[in-house]
């Protein structure tokens, strides 16, 4: 049996030149892709220095202007607890002081009655002393009566319930009849004094 000869001839040996030239630079080109990526990689990793002290000041102003606007909030929330308190304290009892004013005119009304006998004016005696100790407690307590007689007309503490003309006595806008006592307590108004006002 006859071997089969191998022969290169140029074009072979120029095909094959070719080839590996061909895969060399492929070989370079991805090489060149592969550094170039890296590059592009350690660029964007890369953080700016400068920038980042920019952006954690940043950071650190939004924090402090986070706690400066908590403690303003708490400080508020402290004045407006201590304002409630001092109300509370200072207007404490009012409730009661209402309750107890229709009593006071009830009071007032007996003393107004006449006294024929000797057994209603010891009676009315009574009632005085009675009215003159619920009057100190109520002061005690800060319930003050309302001036009304003669005064000016003062819508904050006066309920006009009826009018009559201006005379040389009485100037308009002025207090002429105190129909039911008005009370304080302390500065706020328990119950306006119902007046006839001249006009």
């Amino acid at each position: 049996m006859a071997k089969k000869s191998t022969r290169t001839t140029p074009e072979d040996s120029q095909a094959s030149t070719t080839d590996s030239a061909a895969t060399s630079t492929a070989s370079e080109a991805t090489q060149a892709a592969t550094s170039a990526t890296d590059d592009q990689a350690e660029q964007t990793t890369a953080v700016d220095p400068t920038q980042q002290i920019t952006d954690l000041k940043a950071q650190l102003d939004a924090k402090d202007d986070q706690l400066l606007r908590a403690q303003a909030e708490i400080v508020n929330m402290q004045n407006r607890n201590k304002k409630e308190q001092a109300a509370l304290l200072k207007y404490d009892g009012q409730a009661l002081a209402k309750d107890v004013l229709p009593v006071l005119d009830n009071l007032e009304r007996a003393l107004a009655t006449p006294a024929d006998d000797e057994a209603a004016q010891q009676l009315k005696k009574g009632v005085e002393m009675v009215y003159g100790h619920l009057q100190d407690a109520l002061k005690k307590h800060g319930v003050t009566e309302v001036a009304a007689a003669g005064e000016k007309f003062d819508p904050n503490i006066h309920q006009a319930v009826q009018t009559v003309p201006v005379d040389d006595d009485h100037p308009a806008d002025t207090v002429v009849q105190v129909l039911q006592r008005g009370y304080l307590l302390k500065d706020r108004t328990l119950r306006p004094a119902m007046v006839v006002v001249a006009q």
